[in-house]
């Protein structure tokens, strides 16, 4: 099993698409990049900590290669977008892959230069490619929001925007 950490503001909207793919044994909603150890949500959204929210996916890169889980994270966000997504913003929002070895950052690294050669976006790519830092795991009540509190989660990847933008440059 291996590592994977994204950061795509909220981490609410990150579990499911990740969740719902083979190989895929766990996907934690979590804070991380930032200075502050074990941080709670408050002080992420304080935007005092330096944390992302963020997911960490543990995964078979036999089954479900981390070249997938990266063409996936792409789908999920607006990648010309440094200020945060779609509804959310603030740096706790904004967009990075977490990288965990050489091998993760020269796929993350090709793979958002091949984002920026197609042309699909008329602004830059803004996502950053960091050395995964700690993580910290969120508070319980954000793990897998999508299962415990389906109609809110609907009507929040709905009515963010992430939904519509994902149809307009994703399809389905």
């Amino acid at each position: 099993m291996a590592k994977a950490t994204f950061a795509g503001g909220c981490f609410w909207c990150m579990v499911k698409p990740f969740d719902e793919q083979p190989g895929i044994e766990s996907v934690i909603s979590g804070y991380t990049g930032g200075h502050v150890e074990n941080p709670t949500y408050e002080q992420v959204c304080s935007e005092t900590t330096g944390h992302l929210e963020a997911v960490q996916i543990t995964f078979d890169p036999a089954v479900y290669p981390y070249e997938e889980l990266v063409e996936l994270y792409w789908t999920l966000i607006d990648p010309t977008d440094a200020g945060g997504q779609f509804y959310d913003r603030g740096e706790s929002y904004t967009t990075a892959i977490f990288v965990h070895d050489d091998e993760q950052r020269a796929i993350a690294e090709a793979s958002k230069a091949k984002l920026e050669a197609s042309r699909k976006f008329s602004k830059p790519i803004a996502v950053k490619i960091l050395d995964a830092k700690p993580f910290y795991e969120a508070e319980s009540y954000h793990q897998h929001y999508y299962k415990k509190n389906p109609a809110h989660y609907n009507r929040y990847a709905i009515g963010s925007g992430r939904e519509a933008f994902k149809q307009t440059h994703w399809g389905k």
